[in-house]
């Protein structure tokens, strides 16, 4: 088997030498000079045009997603079975036997496994039944983690407004729960994200902030908040406070729901550069940065990704928001070398090099847009494949001429003209 970490021209040659052809039998079938082929192979020369990779392909008789060393199982398209999300939610019928507790806790992880490794195809099918057992359960955090599933797979799959209803039956299962109900919170704010409405996404997220991040130390300190927030639901929070360590004050509640926390402090950043508060969204950041910066060791039951790289992507996102493309790119750059990017799941590094695609484009980089959307591709391939947003910004940099490599077989792949 030929390794996809070889550069192309060494894919280029390991299968022409499987075919049982010299370099000079190869620079025939393909028209061109044998010093030709050799400085492909040797890497002398780029392989940058999808159409020449799609020749080679041809007469090495094999795909050109093989000679680009990239995957070949995930299909392009939104997944089928959305009706059927639809109609588990619509149901309201329990089933006669409820299962097991262990058993559906172990679905629920299995699920979020799926969803993280960004399976989108294979939790279409899972999440009608994991909702009809989690309904049938009666365990409200297990309802909750199944509605968020379902809500955070339905913005992935453009369906926002299904996205929202289960997100709200998240919010209406957590009850009187503050860590529960903010868990709920955060797929609140994304289904509304995704439907342009900042404003309301903000208004949501920063009262869950304050009832579980830790209580003010002195009487002056400032609430996390803003003109967007519920007043009845205002406790006063210092952002120093917040960064309180693992092993310093509050309870063991208190601690678990630091990351959920940070979490809705960083959602409340995006939302807030969404609705051009940009030097809010820089307060948000920072203090979500001090939430990160405090955290002992990696605790995250509820599944938030919460931690300093989520917080150094949410630097990203909110710089290219505000037009600031060369500082988000400059950003991005640093993030990419650290080791925790690597340990962020697929489906956050998926979704956030697609942004990243787009602050390239800001800057009229189509090779830079064209890698972020290739490394997405290679890191979660659904991402790019199976999201409506991918496709918008596979169409925009694949209307250069000529089409970076990467992004005209992507846009082959989805189906997009050129």
């Amino acid at each position: 088997m030929i390794s996809d970490d070889l550069p192309i021209g060494r894919r280029v040659a390991s299968w022409r030498v499987r075919r049982q052809m010299t370099q000079q039998m190869l620079a025939d079938r393909l028209r061109r000079s044998k010093s030709w082929v050799d400085k492909i192979e040797r890497g002398a020369r780029p392989l940058d045009r999808y159409s020449v990779i799609q020749e080679l392909a041809h007469v090495l008789r094999v795909d050109p997603e093989v000679l680009l060393g990239q995957p070949r199982s995930t299909p392009a398209g939104t997944p089928d079975g959305v009706d059927d999300i639809r109609a588990a939610l619509a149901r309201y019928d329990t089933p006669q036997a409820p299962p097991q507790t262990d058993e559906l806790r172990r679905q629920v992880g299995h699920a979020w496994l799926t969803y993280q490794h960004a399976h989108y195809g294979q939790l279409v099918r899972l999440v009608p039944g994991l909702l009809d057992a989690a309904q049938g359960a009666r365990s409200a955090e297990l309802l909750v983690q199944a509605y968020r599933i379902t809500s955070s797979l339905l913005v992935k799959l453009g369906e926002p407004d299904l996205a929202w209803l289960a997100a709200d039956r998240a919010m209406a299962t957590a009850g009187d729960d503050p860590l529960l109900a903010a868990t709920a919170t955060i797929e609140v704010a994304q289904a509304l994200r995704a439907q342009n409405r900042n404003h309301l996404a903000l208004a949501a997220l920063l009262p869950a902030a304050n009832r579980v991040l830790p209580p003010p130390t002195h009487p002056d300190d400032h609430e996390v908040g803003g003109p967007f927030e519920d007043q009845a639901a205002r406790q006063p929070h210092d952002h120093r406070r917040i960064g309180v360590g693992a092993g310093e004050g509050g309870g063991g509640g208190e601690r678990r729901g630091r990351a959920v926390g940070g979490t809705l402090l960083v959602q409340a950043a995006l939302a807030a550069a969404g609705s051009g508060e940009h030097r809010h969204a820089e307060e948000l950041t920072d203090r979500a940065a001090g939430v990160a910066a405090n955290l002992r060791g990696y605790d995250d039951p509820h599944r938030t990704s919460f931690g300093p790289a989520a917080v150094e992507v949410a630097r990203v996102l909110v710089a290219a928001s505000r037009g600031e493309a060369t500082e988000a790119v400059r950003r991005h750059s640093a993030i990419v070398r650290r080791e925790a990017w690597r340990r962020l799941p697929a489906e956050y590094r998926g979704a956030y090099l697609v942004d990243v695609a787009r602050a390239y484009l800001q800057l009229g980089d189509l090779r830079g847009a064209a890698r972020a959307l290739v490394d997405a591709d290679s890191v979660a391939p659904a991402e790019v494949r199976c999201r409506p947003l991918a496709r918008t910004v596979i169409a925009d940099v694949a209307r250069a001429q000529p089409a970076p490599a990467g992004v005209a077989r992507l846009a082959t792949l989805v189906g997009l003209t050129r």
